[in-house]
């Protein structure tokens, strides 16, 4: 579904030798990017009053700090989580079983899913 969208860019670059030396340039291949998003979870719902979506963790962990891309049928857009809860008590790390809570900068939907960038 996604193959073609995380290719990894490359640069190539000539670098020129010193006068009198025979070999004219050198390619040098500079790869960018990183590697691609990993799926971490889905939601399970969202609260519009408050502007926070409930995330079901599946795989690996979340920490303050991560990048998010929220990616959906009409939802797209990435986001630096800032904090995470469960019962409305702070946590600093979100294991997969785990549904966590966090505010949100645009609408998420049911079954979006969450990668981590």
């Amino acid at each position: 579904m996604f193959f073609g969208l995380f290719k990894k860019k490359v640069k190539v670059v000539t670098v020129k030798r010193k006068k009198g030396k025979k070999a004219a340039g050198v390619k040098v291949i500079k790869k960018k990017g990183t590697a691609a998003p990993q799926i971490v979870g889905r939601i399970t719902h969202y609260f519009a009053h408050v502007k926070a979506g409930v995330i079901l963790v599946s795989r690996g962990k979340i920490v303050p700090g991560d990048t998010l891309w929220f990616k959906g049928h009409t939802t797209d857009f990435k986001q630096k989580v800032k904090s995470i809860q469960i019962d409305n008590s702070p946590i600093k790390e979100a294991k997969p079983g785990q549904e966590i809570g966090l505010l949100v900068k645009a609408r998420v939907r049911h079954n979006d899913t969450v990668y981590k960038l």
